[in-house]
């Protein structure tokens, strides 16, 4: 469940808040047992901490540090290499008082460093780094694990020993096995529909273990737009066939395709069938009856599923994700994408028919309440893919009458997510061929780039370049940096200016570990990286038997919003950069999803291209 503080377009401030149960509140503040592994508490900001990606940094990429120092002079800094040389050196820039975290900054930069190797340290001011590396491959296994989160996250498929390591094996969950109810033929909930559908399949959305449409939506569009985004830039065979571990590879599809597959077909098995009440629509999400403690693995959850009313968002996902299938896998598996065409077709025409069903904020037992009031962006995006996809002059009226295919304000300094679409339908109009006048074409491609360059501003004016606000540290804002970086990757394919490729770079360096914290946010990578992300299967810090997150797992990042008991016992007058804990329990700031993932493995994607 990931339910971050969003604002809207056009000037609207909204929030969606969790409306969380008592019973997941218990859960939440629940010590960890005897013997389990205790979680990290951030530290006060100590007076002087020199922070870096703790992956490294890239040959011919940016190299900047944050160090937290209140001097008010330069200070000199050494790189030195694994045999405690020094390999570059000078002396910092003062950056002063830093709003979101509360530190005070300086910044070096060692860009013009060309040298390669592992274990780097970088001194300054008598405190050194955790070490980095400078290699050209750096981002080749981030950009495999970061995928490989979907295939263990998947509902109704065993996950093999052989692909994800026998820490991680388990049976499908969720295909009726007792004492699973299982997804092959759930119910709604009562007033719903009188009917059963099978809706096995797709991705656990986050650490609960329920299937939302909106965020699914949104997750699958950003893997498979970084295959076309590669394919388009000539990087594709990095995303091919047998380049990651799923048990379809080997299949002359590309491995990527392959996943993303698993979720659209579970989200086609969400549309409800012809000849029903509201055919063409999908179906909001599925999930427990009610909340499941932690750890509760997949195989064994023992509570009813429920399908949960159909949302004009569910379906207008749904025609969007479909849509762009259609275009995206007609040369690997053409039947698949007539499928996918039908069904994007059909959800389009009914969202039309049913413009204004809104997901309510108060459907929150069990699972997420995914709200959104506001659904023109969607449609706006549904419309784009469409149009995208079949150059069908319906779909261009319908693109060109939305007031958000000219709005100023539809990329948002927060960064666009599950209930702020909009941003998507600009960037796939700018991108993908499509028969709009050449004049709009080019007004749409600007208002890419320059969204990028208030992103790009943003970092300037910051310590630690983050593509993020000062008051835009709300729950997932991890997610909301890694979408802010993929929009200037996106600006950097449009313009080839390596400015915008430095700016989605150094998203990846706050992630990384160049941050407040020095926390390494991603499982796996980095001397501190968190290891205790909420979830109920990869549960170690609540049962030793069960793993930690599998390497390439984000969490949700700082939260000055503190909406767990945890956070809220651990985290007192934090800086807003500083609101985060690697504990279990602390859902608001540590928990994984698959929409933060997403744009995770889009940002590895972009930058362990080469060439």
């Amino acid at each position: 469940m990931s339910l971050p503080l969003l604002r809207r377009p056009r000037g609207a401030t909204r929030t969606a808040t969790a409306l969380l149960t008592g019973a997941l509140l218990l859960i939440a503040a629940q010590s960890a047992p005897a013997g389990a592994d205790s979680p990290t508490v951030p530290a006060a900001a100590a007076p002087s901490a020199v922070q870096v990606n703790q992956l490294g940094y890239l040959p011919d990429g940016p190299k900047r540090a944050t160090v937290v120092s209140a001097s008010t002079t330069a200070l000199p800094w050494q790189l030195r290499d694994a045999a405690g040389r020094t390999a570059a050196s000078g002396t910092t820039a003062v950056r002063g008082a830093d709003a979101a975290s509360g530190q005070s900054a300086h910044l070096v930069d060692f860009s013009s460093y060309q040298g390669t190797g592992t274990g780097y340290t970088l001194t300054v001011d008598g405190r050194s780094s955790h070490p980095f590396d400078i290699r050209a491959n750096l981002y080749e296994g981030l950009r495999a694990d970061a995928m490989s989160f979907f295939y263990q996250q998947r509902s109704g498929i065993p996950i093999e020993a052989s692909l994800a390591g026998a820490a991680y094996a388990r049976p499908a969950g969720h295909l009726g096995v007792a004492p699973n109810r299982g997804d092959t033929a759930v119910p709604c909930v009562s007033g719903v529909c009188d009917y059963a559908r099978d809706v096995s399949g797709g991705w656990y959305d986050a650490g609960d273990q329920g299937k939302y449409v909106v965020n699914g939506g949104l997750a699958v569009w950003q893997l498979v737009n970084s295959f076309e985004r590669a394919k388009r830039t000539g990087h594709a065979a990095a995303l091919g066939d047998s380049t990651l571990r799923v048990p379809e590879r080997g299949n002359r599809i590309p491995d990527v395709l392959d996943e993303a597959r698993w979720e659209l077909e579970f989200l086609m098995r969400m549309q409800i069938p012809e000849g029903k009440p509201r055919a063409g629509m999908a179906f909001h999400k599925v999930h427990d009856a009610a909340w499941t403690g932690l750890p509760t693995r997949p195989e064994q959850d023992a509570e009813p599923r429920e399908l949960h009313a159909p949302s004009t968002a569910a379906t207008l996902n749904l025609a969007a994700a479909a849509a762009q299938c259609a275009r995206v896998y007609a040369p690997y598996d053409a039947a698949f994408a007539a499928r996918c065409l039908d069904s994007a077709r059909r959800a389009w025409a009914a969202a039309r028919a049913n413009p204004d069903v809104l997901a309510p904020a108060s459907d929150s037992t069990g699972g997420g309440a995914y709200e959104d009031s506001e659904v023109g962006d969607e449609f706006y995006w549904a419309a784009a893919e469409l149009y995208a996809t079949t150059g069908e002059a319906r779909y261009r009226d319908a693109v060109t009458s939305s007031p958000y295919h000219t709005a100023s304000d539809v990329f948002t300094p927060g960064g666009f997510n599950w209930q702020d679409t909009g941003p998507l339908g600009r960037i796939v109009l700018a991108t993908v061929p499509n028969g709009l006048p050449a004049t709009d074409r080019a007004r749409v491609r600007a208002s890419v780039v320059s969204a990028a360059d208030a992103r790009l501003s943003t970092m300037a004016g910051q310590g630690y370049a983050v593509p993020l606000p000062a008051d835009g540290y709300v729950w997932g804002s991890n997610g909301q940096v890694a979408n802010n970086g993929t929009v200037m990757a996106v600006a950097y394919e449009l313009t080839k200016q390596r400015r915008y490729r430095t700016g989605a770079l150094e998203t990846l360096d706050y992630l990384l570990g160049r941050n407040a914290l020095g926390q390494s946010y991603v499982t796996g990578y980095g001397e501190h990286a968190s290891q205790n992300q909420h979830h109920r299967f990869w549960a170690h810090q609540y049962d030793a038997s069960l793993p930690n997150p599998p390497a390439g797992s984000i969490a949700g990042g700082a939260n000055s919003g503190l909406q767990d008991p945890v956070a809220q016992e651990k985290l007192p007058g934090c800086a807003p950069a500083a609101c985060y804990v690697d504990d279990i329990g602390s859902y608001s700031t540590n928990e994984v999803a698959i929409n933060w993932n997403a744009p995770l493995a889009w940002l590895a994607a972009f930058a362990a291209e080469r060439g």
